[in-house]
């Protein structure tokens, strides 16, 4: 493949993931609206959930590859909620870990309970292999999307 065509390829699909994520964050808002939560609070709770010991704030900005500041609102409006709690961090005296609540376990499950139907749609008739193989791709991207900053600069022709 030329390097335009690459670069054409890369672009359309990166739109293509840009316009996807759009519709699934709406649709998660959709899906779990009702409960009171957004699907950044969903993914905040997610994190924290998923974690094998609580996390810090900048933990889940990092592996959700969002910004410590955007995680840090969305976590003062699950502090408000009373979904989450903020526990000390014996390893760090300002960067405290972050806690469900046991409202905050609920609204997780109810989450997760309308979430898995919900994929079980999405994914009908899509091959777990192919699923598994745009997982990669896309985590790739992200990765080399992490480190463009650290990247050579081209030379332009």
């Amino acid at each position: 493949m030329s390097d335009d065509s690459a670069i054409r390829a890369t672009t359309a699909l990166i739109l293509e993931i840009f316009r996807a994520n759009g519709a699934l964050l709406a649709a998660g808002d959709r899906l779990v609206g009702e409960i009171g939560l957004t699907s950044a609070r969903w993914q905040v709770l997610g994190a924290a959930t998923l974690a094998a010991e609580p996390p810090t704030v900048a933990r889940i900005a990092r592996e959700m590859g969002q910004t410590r500041q955007g995680v840090q609102r969305t976590v003062n409006d699950l502090l408000r909620l009373g979904l989450v709690e903020l526990a000390e961090n014996p390893h760090h005296r300002r960067a405290r870990l972050v806690t469900l609540t046991e409202a905050g376990r609920s609204a997780f499950a109810a989450a997760s309970a309308r979430q898995a139907p919900w994929a079980a749609a999405i994914g009908r008739g899509l091959d777990p292999g192919t699923l598994d193989t745009a997982r990669t791709l896309l985590r790739t991207l992200g990765d080399r999307a992490t480190n463009a900053s650290r990247m050579p600069e081209t030379e332009e022709t």
